[in-house]
């Protein structure tokens, strides 16, 4: 398990699949601005990607968010769009209802940047949020990202356009305890 100060980002368990399609992916709303599409409910015991990691998939690593103290889970990340020659990635995340305000987005973010500049050797890091997400931008900016661009009216949520932010970091600008 990956370690921050206050979760872990593990294996997806068995157990996870149930609690995330039911307390992240069956919500309408949430789902409809994180996807990138329109939603669409997950049928149970569906091999839907969100949720069933496929191990051979090596462009995409999803992890299950967990507490560090109980081991409670809380949510998911993600290290996607992984290109290993330009060294760079995307990263993702989702916290159940009860698990957000709490800061975990915070930590979660530097665990995804300790795994994608550490274990795995990359040298650009990037996210794309709703604008209107502020504590995804709280999250990244507190981690080192830099708002790159805004992508106007790029994003059709529940019926209307919305802009989205662009924020990268590089390794060199990363710092470890930040």
């Amino acid at each position: 398990m990956l370690r921050g100060d206050t979760v872990g980002l593990r294996a997806r368990h068995e157990e996870d699949i149930p609690v995330l399609r039911t307390e992240l992916y069956d919500d309408v709303v949430n789902g409809s601005r994180a996807e990138g599409g329109p939603w669409r409910p997950i049928t149970p015991g569906s091999k839907d990607p969100r949720l069933v990691v496929d191990d051979k998939e090596q462009r995409h690593v999803p992890f299950s968010v967990v507490e560090l103290e109980g081991g409670a889970l809380v949510g998911t990340a993600t290290l996607w769009g992984i290109d290993t020659h330009n060294r760079c990635a995307h990263i993702g995340l989702g916290l159940l209802p009860s698990a957000r305000g709490k800061g975990y987005g915070t930590d979660v973010v530097a665990v995804l940047c300790h795994y994608g500049f550490v274990v795995r050797g990359l040298h650009r890091l990037q996210i794309e949020t709703l604008a209107d997400n502020h504590a995804m931008l709280r999250s990244a900016e507190r981690n080192g990202f830099v708002r790159e661009g805004v992508l106007r009216s790029s994003a059709w949520v529940l019926g209307e356009f919305l802009d989205e932010v662009l924020l990268g970091l590089l390794a060199e600008d990363w710092k470890r305890d930040s």
